[in-house]
């Protein structure tokens, strides 16, 4: 066991965790110059093509220092903030961490975030500065940023660069000196941290989990602790570049179970594994079940592809547990999903998944968060989509989540910054400046506010140089209402939204005006109305499609013309009565992208 070394690469996004990684398991010959390509633990499309890392990869490394064969466990982690729960199970399942920070960007939000979760399962930091290459880089100013964070000496950064592969080997050595080996008691009851899953179409639910204590075997019967679900293991092994099987996995290292699982429910993320025969009696500290932020609809353009959708959403459940469903329907849309998601980038990965893996093309309706909505009898209603919104007349009072916010940004930035988290109703806790330059903004905000496009335009007004961070921390009373949009009265349920009071009529106003751009004209005149109940607040008329049936009337009397005005008249009524008004898609997008 003194020779295992567990350790994860946590960063912010885009500070080259992954290209590092590459590195690593070059040098450590764990994958051959056949098997290389950039960011090979990434190995879904949509990851490479963005560059990001959506989930964690784990991978074992051998490698000889002197006379001794050390096995290191890697696991590289997710930089965005949507993922932060499975970040934190990574650094659960480790004993030390490579904290990166890019040489020319220095420290933002997630890399502080990313630290205190490695923090408070004391584990043993090893600073590294990436992209000393670049000739941005400033090595000396970060270095200051860094030993004011953590605290460490300037010796103990260790100079780095994922792309040329320089101050690799000093890394490894770090490595082999600084952190700790595993310590757990191999004669105990089994205890293994769950920290991952993948599903595999021939073999069902694939677990990753650290041993903690005691060992597992192939053919012991393995239960998990938080769902109580018993299974025989058939199959367990060492994570390399593919799974290599093994007879038994013991203690302090890191390794994978095939169970047959077919279910994703039934594997979650922090669980622990222990033995039917000598079960161990508590579970490992810190698990949680994922709560979704964001809720937004999920339809099919085409309504009978609604049971394609559904096995669709099934599938990538069991690659993904944390995206929650239940089946919902809309006048305007039919049938559909009302999903839960981590957050913004995770909704949008879904969509592309979804439109990639199973060709399904999908309408999404305005994202909003949950609520929790008190009645005058005295009951609590959750609110995930506003029609779920009980009448004003039996409502008491509304609570909304609210989340404190972490942002990093550049000195010049900071008026700009604040006024726009004061739009967003946002309050400001505390302002700090980390350094002469850079300044941490900490605000309380309504995470609604932040689900349309805050972040976009926290980009924009920054040039993309404030990050951004949060958690959540409780509910909190507001004057929140329910804003229908109503086509010749008639309410469009996809377009409704739960909104603060006192930005519905800018809000109800704007909307008004988009769809008026966006819905074709018909042959008779369409109302769009903004109500909040029975009060309209805003409107716009789209006028009707004329016909000139004044034509054939040259001269003469000006009753014929007005008889056939008449007739027209009466024509046009009739048909506002039966004809109905088709909502473009673009309408449902527009509402995302108003400002």
């Amino acid at each position: 066991m003194k020779h295992i070394r567990n350790f994860c690469i946590i960063a912010h996004i885009d500070h080259g965790k992954s290209t590092l990684a590459d590195r690593l398991l070059e040098y450590t010959e764990t994958i051959t110059q056949r098997e290389s390509q950039a960011q090979l633990l990434d190995n879904m499309d949509l990851e490479r093509e963005r560059g990001i890392t959506i989930k964690s990869h784990a991978i074992q490394m051998n490698y000889k220092v002197g006379e001794i064969e050390y096995n290191f466990n890697l696991i590289d982690t997710p930089g965005h903030v949507d993922f932060s729960y499975e970040v934190s199970r990574s650094i659960a399942a480790c004993e030390g961490a490579l904290l990166i920070v890019d040489a020319s960007q220095g420290i933002q939000a997630q890399t502080i975030s990313n630290l205190y979760l490695a923090l408070e399962h004391d584990l043993e930091i090893i600073p590294i500065l990436n992209k000393m290459d670049l000739p941005g880089a400033m090595p000396e100013e970060v270095k200051d940023q860094i030993i004011d964070l953590i605290g460490c000496k300037r010796e103990e950064i260790i100079p780095a660069s994922g792309k040329t592969g320089l101050g690799i080997p000093d890394i490894i050595q770090a490595i082999v000196d600084r952190v700790p080996a595993p310590v757990g008691d191999p004669d105990a009851p089994l205890q293994a941290l769950i920290f991952d899953s993948v599903f595999n179409p021939f073999r069902g639910i694939i677990a990753y989990y650290k041993v903690v204590n005691g060992q597992i075997k192939k053919g012991d019967k393995v239960k998990f602790i938080n769902t109580g679900k018993q299974y025989l293991a058939d199959e367990v092994g060492i994570l390399k570049l593919d799974m290599s099987p093994r007879s038994v996995v013991k203690t302090g290292d890191v390794g994978y179970i095939i169970s047959g699982i077919k279910e994703a429910r039934e594997v979650k993320v922090g669980d622990t594994i222990t033995t039917v025969d000598r079960p161990s009696l508590e579970s490992i500290q810190g698990f949680e079940e994922v709560k979704p932020m964001v809720f937004a609809g999920i339809y099919p353009v085409d309504t009978d592809e609604f049971e394609e959708l559904r096995e669709a959403m099934h599938k990538l459940q069991l690659n993904d547990a944390s995206i929650v469903f239940e089946p919902e329907s809309s006048a305007a849309l039919g049938f559909g999903f009302r999903c839960g998601f981590l957050g913004m980038l995770h909704m949008e990965i879904i969509q592309e998944r979804l439109e990639r893996e199973f060709d399904m093309t999908v309408i999404t309706t305005v994202p909003n968060v949950s609520y929790i909505a008190h009645t005058t009898k005295g009951d609590e209603v959750i609110v995930n989509n506003p029609s779920d919104l009980p009448d004003p007349s039996k409502l008491d009072s509304v609570e909304e989540p609210y989340i404190k916010a972490n942002i990093i940004t550049k000195a010049e930035f900071v008026g700009p910054v604040m006024s726009l988290c004061i739009q967003k109703r946002g309050i400001i806790v505390n302002q700090s400046y980390l350094t002469s330059d850079r300044v941490e903004l900490v605000f309380e905000m309504p995470m609604g506010e932040i689900v349309f496009d805050f972040y976009d335009k926290l980009k924009t007004i920054s040039k993309g140089y404030a990050s951004f961070d949060y958690h959540q921390v409780g509910y909190r009373k507001s004057d929140l209402v329910r804003l229908d949009m109503l086509l010749n009265d008639e309410p469009v349920d996809a377009l409704s939204s739960l909104i603060h009071r006192s930005n519905a009529y800018d809000f109800g106003k704007k909307i008004c005006e988009k769809l008026r751009e966006l819905i074709p004209r018909q042959q008779f005149e369409i109302k769009i109305q903004a109500s909040i109940g029975a009060k309209v607040i805003a409107r716009e008329t789209l006028s009707a499609l004329r016909k000139d049936v004044t034509a054939k009337c040259y001269g003469g009397d000006i009753s014929r013309k007005r008889k056939l005005l008449e007739k027209q008249k009466q024509g046009k009524k009739r048909m506002r009565q039966v004809g109905n008004v088709e909502i473009p898609q673009t309408a449902f997008m527009a509402v995302l992208k108003l400002d």
